[in-house]
Protein backbone atom coordinates (compact mmCIF):
# COMPACT_ATOMS: atom_id res chain seq x y z
CA UNK A 1 0.00 0.00 0.00
CA UNK A 2 1.67 3.31 -0.89
CA UNK A 3 1.72 6.26 1.73
CA UNK A 4 -0.29 9.45 1.31
CA UNK A 5 2.90 11.29 -0.70
CA UNK A 6 3.37 8.06 -2.80
CA UNK A 7 0.10 8.30 -3.85
CA UNK A 8 0.03 12.01 -5.02
CA UNK A 9 3.02 11.61 -6.34
CA UNK A 10 2.41 8.26 -8.93
CA UNK A 11 -0.46 10.37 -9.92
CA UNK A 12 1.38 13.67 -10.68
CA UNK A 13 3.96 11.85 -12.61
CA UNK A 14 0.68 10.64 -14.72
CA UNK A 15 0.61 14.38 -15.67
CA UNK A 16 1.20 15.96 -18.77
CA UNK A 17 3.67 19.17 -18.35
CA UNK A 18 1.35 21.88 -16.37
CA UNK A 19 -0.98 19.48 -15.45
CA UNK A 20 -2.25 20.62 -11.96
CA UNK A 21 -3.02 18.96 -8.67
CA UNK A 22 -5.10 20.02 -6.11
CA UNK A 23 -5.41 18.36 -2.47
CA UNK A 24 -9.06 18.00 -2.90
CA UNK A 25 -8.54 15.31 -5.26
CA UNK A 26 -6.90 13.17 -2.49
CA UNK A 27 -9.43 13.36 0.55
CA UNK A 28 -10.16 9.94 -0.06
CA UNK A 29 -7.34 8.97 0.93
CA UNK A 30 -6.76 10.80 4.76
CA UNK A 31 -7.95 13.58 7.04
CA UNK A 32 -7.98 17.64 5.02
CA UNK A 33 -4.85 17.99 7.56
CA UNK A 34 -2.93 14.95 6.44
CA UNK A 35 -3.51 15.53 2.61
CA UNK A 36 -2.52 19.42 3.11
CA UNK A 37 0.92 18.17 5.06
CA UNK A 38 1.70 15.38 2.37
CA UNK A 39 1.80 18.68 -0.02
CA UNK A 40 3.53 20.57 1.94
CA UNK A 41 6.53 17.76 2.51
CA UNK A 42 6.28 17.30 -0.93
CA UNK A 43 6.80 20.99 -2.11
CA UNK A 44 9.72 21.14 0.29
CA UNK A 45 11.85 18.14 -0.89
CA UNK A 46 11.09 20.04 -4.69
CA UNK A 47 8.69 17.25 -5.80
CA UNK A 48 5.57 19.66 -6.93
CA UNK A 49 5.35 23.37 -6.92
CA UNK A 50 2.69 25.06 -5.06
CA UNK A 51 1.40 27.42 -7.74
CA UNK A 52 -1.34 29.17 -5.63
CA UNK A 53 -3.83 28.33 -3.08
CA UNK A 54 -4.91 25.26 -3.35
CA UNK A 55 -3.39 24.24 -6.75
CA UNK A 56 0.41 22.72 -7.28
CA UNK A 57 2.27 21.24 -10.18
CA UNK A 58 5.03 18.97 -11.14
CA UNK A 59 8.42 20.69 -11.75
CA UNK A 60 10.10 19.31 -15.14
CA UNK A 61 13.16 17.77 -15.02
CA UNK A 62 15.36 18.01 -17.97
CA UNK A 63 19.07 18.28 -18.81
CA UNK A 64 20.04 21.52 -17.16
CA UNK A 65 18.29 20.39 -13.69
CA UNK A 66 14.56 21.74 -13.19
CA UNK A 67 12.14 24.16 -13.89
CA UNK A 68 8.87 24.92 -14.29
CA UNK A 69 5.90 24.05 -16.46
CA UNK A 70 5.44 26.55 -19.36
CA UNK A 71 2.74 29.06 -17.70
CA UNK A 72 0.54 28.60 -21.17
CA UNK A 73 0.11 24.60 -19.95
CA UNK A 74 -0.67 25.34 -16.23
CA UNK A 75 -3.34 27.99 -17.54
CA UNK A 76 -5.07 25.34 -20.01
CA UNK A 77 -4.99 22.90 -17.57
CA UNK A 78 -6.41 24.89 -14.57
CA UNK A 79 -9.02 25.66 -16.67
CA UNK A 80 -10.08 22.91 -17.89
CA UNK A 81 -9.89 21.89 -13.98
CA UNK A 82 -12.19 24.76 -12.84
CA UNK A 83 -14.55 24.94 -16.19
CA UNK A 84 -13.41 28.60 -16.17
CA UNK A 85 -12.62 30.54 -19.48
CA UNK A 86 -8.80 31.66 -19.48
CA UNK A 87 -7.73 33.59 -22.13
CA UNK A 88 -4.42 35.89 -23.34
CA UNK A 89 -4.68 39.47 -21.98
CA UNK A 90 -5.23 42.24 -24.75
CA UNK A 91 -1.82 43.25 -24.66
CA UNK A 92 -0.89 39.66 -25.75
CA UNK A 93 -3.82 39.26 -28.57
CA UNK A 94 -2.92 42.57 -30.09
CA UNK A 95 1.33 41.82 -30.31
CA UNK A 96 0.12 38.44 -31.52
CA UNK A 97 -1.99 40.10 -34.25
CA UNK A 98 0.69 42.65 -35.59
CA UNK A 99 -1.29 45.32 -34.30
CA UNK A 100 1.59 46.51 -32.10
CA UNK A 101 5.51 45.39 -32.02
CA UNK A 102 5.43 45.77 -27.82
CA UNK A 103 6.24 42.61 -25.96
CA UNK A 104 4.27 42.42 -22.48
CA UNK A 105 6.94 42.80 -19.68
CA UNK A 106 4.63 40.96 -17.30
CA UNK A 107 2.46 37.68 -18.20
CA UNK A 108 -1.32 38.38 -17.80
CA UNK A 109 -3.79 36.31 -18.55
CA UNK A 110 -8.31 36.84 -18.26
CA UNK A 111 -10.63 34.78 -16.90
CA UNK A 112 -14.29 34.08 -16.20
CA UNK A 113 -13.15 33.34 -12.58
CA UNK A 114 -12.08 35.45 -9.41
CA UNK A 115 -8.45 37.53 -9.84
CA UNK A 116 -5.46 35.19 -8.37
CA UNK A 117 -1.70 35.36 -8.52
CA UNK A 118 0.19 32.30 -9.76
CA UNK A 119 4.03 31.44 -8.78
CA UNK A 120 5.79 28.97 -11.61
CA UNK A 121 9.50 29.26 -10.29
CA UNK A 122 10.42 32.86 -10.09
CA UNK A 123 7.80 34.20 -12.56
CA UNK A 124 4.36 35.53 -11.13
CA UNK A 125 1.82 35.41 -13.25
CA UNK A 126 -1.85 37.30 -12.87
CA UNK A 127 -5.08 35.75 -14.04
CA UNK A 128 -7.60 38.30 -13.53
CA UNK A 129 -11.42 38.72 -13.70
CA UNK A 130 -12.44 40.50 -17.03
CA UNK A 131 -15.79 40.98 -18.42
CA UNK A 132 -18.24 38.79 -19.83
CA UNK A 133 -17.79 40.79 -23.24
CA UNK A 134 -14.25 40.62 -23.56
CA UNK A 135 -14.79 36.38 -23.06
CA UNK A 136 -17.55 35.87 -25.11
CA UNK A 137 -15.82 34.81 -28.36
CA UNK A 138 -13.52 32.44 -26.74
CA UNK A 139 -9.56 32.06 -27.54
CA UNK A 140 -10.38 31.82 -30.66
CA UNK A 141 -8.92 34.95 -33.42
CA UNK A 142 -11.72 36.75 -33.36
CA UNK A 143 -11.97 36.75 -29.41
CA UNK A 144 -8.00 37.72 -29.56
CA UNK A 145 -9.22 40.89 -31.55
CA UNK A 146 -12.08 41.57 -29.48
CA UNK A 147 -9.09 41.81 -26.34
CA UNK A 148 -6.65 43.50 -28.75
CA UNK A 149 -9.42 46.23 -29.59
CA UNK A 150 -9.87 46.60 -25.78
CA UNK A 151 -6.66 47.22 -25.38
CA UNK A 152 -5.73 49.56 -27.60
CA UNK A 153 -8.53 51.63 -26.98
CA UNK A 154 -11.08 54.19 -28.88
CA UNK A 155 -8.11 56.18 -30.27
CA UNK A 156 -6.70 53.18 -32.46
CA UNK A 157 -9.86 51.09 -33.18
CA UNK A 158 -10.05 52.39 -36.42
CA UNK A 159 -6.45 51.54 -37.82
CA UNK A 160 -6.37 48.38 -35.81
CA UNK A 161 -9.84 47.26 -37.14
CA UNK A 162 -8.49 48.16 -40.92
CA UNK A 163 -5.83 45.68 -40.24
CA UNK A 164 -7.42 43.01 -38.38
CA UNK A 165 -9.90 43.15 -41.91
CA UNK A 166 -7.15 42.13 -43.57
CA UNK A 167 -5.38 39.63 -41.97
CA UNK A 168 -8.16 37.89 -39.87
CA UNK A 169 -9.88 34.63 -41.85
CA UNK A 170 -13.28 35.97 -43.39
CA UNK A 171 -15.08 33.37 -40.86
CA UNK A 172 -13.27 34.99 -38.35
CA UNK A 173 -14.54 38.83 -39.07
CA UNK A 174 -17.83 37.67 -39.42
CA UNK A 175 -17.90 36.07 -35.77
CA UNK A 176 -16.74 39.38 -34.83
CA UNK A 177 -18.96 41.89 -36.95
CA UNK A 178 -22.07 39.60 -35.43
CA UNK A 179 -20.79 39.98 -31.75
CA UNK A 180 -21.25 43.78 -32.28
CA UNK A 181 -24.54 43.43 -29.92
CA UNK A 182 -22.39 42.08 -27.00
CA UNK A 183 -19.58 44.66 -27.25
CA UNK A 184 -18.98 48.50 -25.73
CA UNK A 185 -20.25 50.88 -27.88
CA UNK A 186 -17.03 52.63 -29.40
CA UNK A 187 -16.00 49.30 -30.43
CA UNK A 188 -19.53 48.24 -31.86
CA UNK A 189 -19.98 51.53 -33.73
CA UNK A 190 -15.88 51.19 -35.08
CA UNK A 191 -16.47 47.29 -36.29
CA UNK A 192 -20.05 48.44 -37.84
CA UNK A 193 -17.73 50.96 -39.87
CA UNK A 194 -14.96 48.57 -40.79
CA UNK A 195 -17.90 45.94 -41.85
CA UNK A 196 -19.89 48.27 -43.98
CA UNK A 197 -16.74 48.16 -46.42
CA UNK A 198 -17.77 44.69 -47.06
Amino acid sequence: MNTLPESIMLHAKGLQEGGVLSPKEFLHLGSRAAVDQAFSRLVKAGKLLRVARGIYAVPISGRFGTRAPSPEKVIKAMAEQSGEIVVAHGASAANALGLTQQVPIREVYLTSGRTRKLMLGRSEILVKHAPRWMLALGSGPAGAAVRALAWMGPTHVGESLMSLHSTLPSIEWRALAASRGALPSWMAQAIGKEASRD
